[in-house]
């Protein structure tokens, strides 16, 4: 479980292809506080600390994973937004995320306004129930709010608002039109489609 705030910004030393890919990730946590098995957010995708040697932790990811991710993220020198399992007591500064990823996005538009960016996200169609104006959603694990929502018959389309403080601590600071992202949605949306469906017997 995670709150979706971004903690570390770990760079990708080394990919290794074996039965399951395996990724070194330098990162600046100390890692002697890390325990083998703990659970880290890799720009969305919650994956198990597996090794670790001198700067950077070691995960294995499944083919599935790596099916329904960006597959940029899984190359040598990527850009990674971390995040650390929630422990109880830690401040939600976020909302709940589990790091399982729905989807993934595009950016089709960045404009800036003030000192902030205005960014649309396109992503498929069925993402659609799961996403309204001032609900949360996870971009590359970081939580943000959605500020617009557009449909059409095939994508849905969504804007946030990139504020400097979120660019700077994060990769969105450094994404252009036509980077992907990792999309998880709500928890607490998915929960509320589920019980409505089942209520009118679909």
């Amino acid at each position: 479980m995670f709150t979706g705030i971004i903690t570390d910004i770990g760079t990708v030393r080394r990919r290794e292809d074996r039965g399951d890919l395996r990724l070194w990730i330098e990162t600046a946590y100390d890692l002697s506080d890390v325990d083998m098995g703990a659970s880290i957010a890799c720009s969305g995708a919650c994956l198990t600390v597996v090794a670790k040697e001198d700067g950077a932790f070691a995960v294995d990811v499944s083919a599935e994973t790596v099916s329904k991710t960006v597959g940029a993220h899984w190359h040598d020198g990527a850009r990674l937004n971390l995040e650390r399992a929630l422990k109880i007591g830690d401040e939600l500064g976020g909302h709940i995320v589990t790091g399982h990823v729905d989807a993934v996005g595009k950016l089709v538009s960045k404009e800036r306004i003030g000192d902030s960016h205005e960014v649309w996200i396109e992503v498929p169609r069925d993402l659609a129930p799961f996403l309204a104006p001032k609900g949360s959603v996870t971009l590359d694990g970081a939580s943000l709010t959605v500020n617009r929502v557009e449909d059409d018959q095939d994508r849905v389309r969504f804007s946030y608002n990139l504020i400097p403080h979120t660019a700077d601590l994060t990769t969105h600071g450094a994404k252009q039109v036509g980077d992907e992202v990792n999309v998880e949605i709500d928890t607490l949306a998915r929960y509320l489609h589920r019980m409505s469906a089942l209520k009118e017997g679909k």
